[in-house]
């Protein structure tokens, strides 16, 4: 049942996400797992629901620069944040909707870092290929400002 619920939590989160974005997939996954455990440890919805809060307001900023083998360090972070908003989740502990990006709602939460994933990191993921593409000679901080 655990992993039943973190494959649909990250194909919930997909939907919105869409096939690519600029936004790391081990978020997405990760946070699929932190449900999961919450699952294990016993939780209910509304514990499942913190656990996806949480992840988002931890790891939401994590992008994608291709697939290589430091991506194991992103997967790591993820699966250390997994396990941190599983067991926060479980003692009610959660990031409010007071605090950064995160909504009352956890659809709204999801909606939001989608947003970010899909048109926030639009700007980002152009810079992120241009450094990924001319390590010799990057352009300069001002040619992104035009």
């Amino acid at each position: 049942r655990a992993l039943i619920l973190s494959h649909l939590t990250v194909i919930y989160v997909k939907q919105y996400l869409g096939r690519l974005s600029a936004l790391c997939g081990c978020v997405v996954a990760t946070t699929g797992a932190s449900c999961g455990l919450v699952h294990l440890m016993g939780g209910n919805y509304e514990q499942v629901c913190f656990a996806v809060k949480n992840m988002i307001a931890n790891l939401t900023g994590m992008f994608c620069d291709g697939a290589k083998p430091s991506c194991s360090m992103k997967l790591s972070s993820g699966v250390y944040s997994a396990m941190l908003s599983a067991q926060l989740a479980i003692k009610h502990v959660c990031v409010t909707s007071a605090e950064g990006i995160v909504q009352e709602d956890v659809d709204d939460c999801i909606k939001g870092m989608s947003l970010i994933g899909q048109e926030g990191m639009r700007e980002a993921n152009k810079i992120i290929l241009d450094i990924m593409t001319h390590k010799d000679c990057l352009p300069s901080p001002e040619h992104y400002q035009q």
